[in-house]
């Protein structure tokens, strides 16, 4: 009988848990929205969309290459080498800090905790934070961009590193032991082995955040193609800003098919 309750009980309390939940997600809603002071279209709102509109339609085919000129494929190919080279300053420092902070390498706690701080401590700013800073040392050009993608990427590279240090199979690493290689050995030849297909897959995951960051960082004059897209916005050259998004969306989707091809290779 008691059984019995008990199982009448149980989806009682599971549903008022649910309820709940419902319920304090409608209220964050409504406080989010509460505070959205929306004033609605301005009035030359419709004339705004229908030069947008047109210029989507109707591209400056001509800006695509311009050759001793600005150009589309120019700015892409800079946005292109701020991604590749900050991936590689990313790779440098994450690789080490990922070792650092991995808890099955480490012989005390405090060092691989140590590891996981300083790698909180970097993701904790956004890319466009980073890119700011930058610009204040280098000034603004490609060269910000650049570290700025390379440090800020360090601090997801080196997390998803050090997890996959920790995932290893041990067998390797113990028979290297038992036969009386020292650690460096070890390192080299039982745990570097099997990370690297794993590293080199979320290495390229990154690279394709970095494209995508790297057009937007040219918005605050951290080089690439946003510098250009921003000029042209602020142009109201419509047809310029559309051949621009048509080049970046094709640039970044065949980025994105050439990298995931690379990762099913890999992995």
């Amino acid at each position: 009988m008691s059984d019995l309750r008990s199982k009448i009980h149980k989806p009682k309390k599971q549903r008022l848990k649910t309820a709940m939940v419902i319920l304090a997600l409608l209220l964050l809603y409504i406080w989010g929205f509460s505070g959205i002071n929306f004033q609605g279209l301005s009035s030359n709102a419709p004339t705004v969309m229908k030069a947008i509109g047109h210029g989507f339609l109707n591209p400056d085919w001509s800006y695509v290459y311009k050759p001793g000129e600005e150009d589309l494929i120019g700015a892409l190919l800079e946005t292109a080498a701020i991604a590749v080279v900050g991936i590689c300053v990313s790779v440098i420092i994450a690789f080490p800090i990922g070792f650092w902070a991995a808890r099955n390498v480490s012989v005390f706690r405090i060092i691989s905790g140590s590891g996981k701080s300083v790698l909180s401590f970097l993701r904790t700013f956004p890319d466009i934070i980073m890119a700011l800073l930058f610009i204040t040392v280098v000034g603004p050009n490609a060269y910000a961009g650049m570290l700025a993608l390379g440090v800020s990427a360090v601090g997801m590279l080196g997390k998803l590193y050090a997890e996959e240090i920790e995932a290893i199979d041990k067998g390797p690493s113990e028979a290297l032991i038992s036969s009386g290689a020292n650690k460096l050995q070890v390192l080299w030849f039982a745990v570097v082995p099997e990370v690297l297909p794993g590293f080199i897959s979320a290495t390229l995951y990154r690279f394709e955040i970095n494209m995508r960051s790297a057009a937007t960082l040219g918005l605050i004059g951290a080089g690439g193609i946003g510098a250009p897209l921003l000029f042209a916005i602020q142009g109201r050259t419509w047809d310029r800003v559309g051949v621009i998004l048509i080049g970046l969306v094709i640039f970044v989707l065949l980025i994105d098919l050439a990298s995931s091809a690379l990762r099913k290779r890999v992995v």
